[in-house]
């Protein structure tokens, strides 16, 4: 009877996920405007990002990285709109893989999932972060991916010398989510010898880690230029006001 109560309890025991959101970009490509900060629908753009997490039952924690600049400002949002799930907001590094780094050392030990998510994509859904996270439970490793539609060309000094077969491209987005040890070591490897990535995924690929991937979608989109601003309105439009 102990070993039927013993079992029964391991199975009942909830895996402990965190997120770690990376909010520390400069926003060259914004034309100065700041991404995370600017409105949509008079909700930034972080917020937006943090409430699916927020309210996601699966999720127990959150972890924002920033600027130094924003460091304030964003700890403000964060309990202006109830963001109780974030436990910190840190400052990030020079490179996006730094800023990742610092938030996974900020995440709490217990963690056996983490998921890293781009601080400017606000359009994530309920549907698609559940689905990666069972998936990365499965797995160890797993993030949103959609089909390439337009012809890949690979170029060289200005002229393209091949065209990838496009049934075998995907591209990926966030949150990519981890086994909470392999990501972590997957980073410090990175950041110890100098390699400057700009997705997690190739973090665990470098140590021979097949990354799954789930369905993506078109509409989760990360806020780049000015122009996906307008995006961003028109997918709000076509959710007809659905709060996420």
């Amino acid at each position: 009877m102990a070993g039927l109560l013993s079992r029964l309890g391991r199975k009942q025991k909830k895996t402990v996920r965190a997120a770690v959101v990376v909010a520390a970009g400069s926003a060259t490509r914004m034309e100065g405007i700041d991404k995370v900060l600017t409105l949509l629908a008079d909700v930034p753009v972080l917020v937006r990002t943090l409430r699916v997490f927020q309210n996601c039952d699966d999720i127990d924690e959150i972890v924002v990285v920033t600027r130094e600049d924003l460091l304030v400002e964003v700890s403000q949002l964060c309990k202006a709109f109830a963001l109780d799930k974030v436990s910190k907001v840190v400052v990030g590094g020079k490179e996006r893989i730094n800023s990742v780094l610092c938030g996974l050392r900020e995440v709490r030990q217990d963690a056996e999932l983490i998921a890293i998510q781009d601080g400017a994509r606000p359009f994530l859904t309920q549907e698609v972060l559940g689905e990666v996270l069972e998936k990365a439970e499965a797995t160890g490793a797993a993030a949103p991916a959609i089909p390439v539609t337009d012809t890949i060309k690979r170029v060289e000094n200005g002229l393209a010398v091949e065209t990838p077969d496009r049934s075998s491209l995907f591209a990926v987005q966030t949150p990519q989510v981890f086994e909470a040890g392999l990501i972590r070591a997957a980073v410090e490897k990175a950041v110890e010898e100098g390699v400057a990535l700009t997705d997690d995924c190739a973090a665990v690929e470098r140590l021979g880690m097949k990354v799954s991937l789930t369905q993506g979608s078109r509409e989760n989109i990360k806020i780049t230029t000015p122009l996906d601003l307008f995006l961003g309105e028109a997918i709000l439009d076509a959710r007809d006001g659905r709060v996420l």
